[in-house]
């Protein structure tokens, strides 16, 4: 189980109070960790409002169910990924460096420790709560294929890129750039990997897609 690592000595005097944001945070920061270490089935409401200080009251109006607080979890991790793709950006570089960009920074979201600890976590309870893989679903697959989809296809309209669908083109370089390296991750076959390590496979797959896709090259 996990425990409470911001134990320190208490000060005299009336505790400074949390704005209802500070306290998000901190109940996130801390069933994250108890999510990463012992699970969502092992991570009881009632721990994670014990390790974190929280009360039951304040702790249930801020997150009504576990269900809502893995989804804010996952949510920021994706929130990461989304404040760094720019799409304004991104339509100021040429074919293969905007797209390379594109998929090293899914790479790195979805191939860093975190994020295998998190597929893990899905994989692992799904099966007996399904309100963990729908909430992966629908806070993370779902915007980040948006995104990819969404740069595709404004590429598909300037003729820039010969491709039918841009959702079975963003299926394609998805598959490309994470099953193979998450796959081995997830079973322990492979530690996670780098961004360095993480941004060459995205030129290596946008290289391989953009032949014979691209009027651009």
């Amino acid at each position: 189980m996990f425990q409470n690592k911001s134990d320190h000595p208490r000060h005299r005097g009336r505790p400074r109070s949390r704005s209802d944001k500070e306290t998000r945070d901190h109940i996130v920061s801390v069933a994250n960790e108890g999510f990463r270490s012992s699970g969502y089935a092992n991570s009881a409401m009632s721990t994670i409002f014990h390790v974190s200080g929280i009360s039951t009251k304040t702790m249930y109006r801020l997150f009504p169910g576990k269900a809502e607080l893995l989804a804010e979890v996952i949510s920021r991790q994706i929130h990461r990924f989304l404040m760094e793709i720019d799409l304004a950006t991104l339509r100021d570089l040429d074919v293969r460096e905007g797209l390379t960009r594109l998929m090293t920074t899914y790479g790195i979201l979805t191939l860093s420790e975190d994020a295998v600890r998190m597929a893990k976590l899905v994989v692992a309870e799904s099966a007996r709560f399904p309100e963990v893989s729908a909430a992966f679903y629908d806070r993370a697959i779902v915007p980040t294929n948006k995104i990819i989809e969404c740069w595709l296809g404004e590429r598909m309209e300037t003729g820039e890129l010969s491709i039918d669908s841009p959702v079975e083109a963003s299926g394609i370089l998805r598959g490309m750039m994470i099953m193979e390296p998450q796959r081995a991750s997830l079973l322990l076959k492979q530690r996670a990997m780098t961004p360095d390590e993480t941004r060459r496979r995205a030129s290596e797959c946008v290289d391989c897609f953009l032949c014979g896709r691209s009027n651009a090259q």
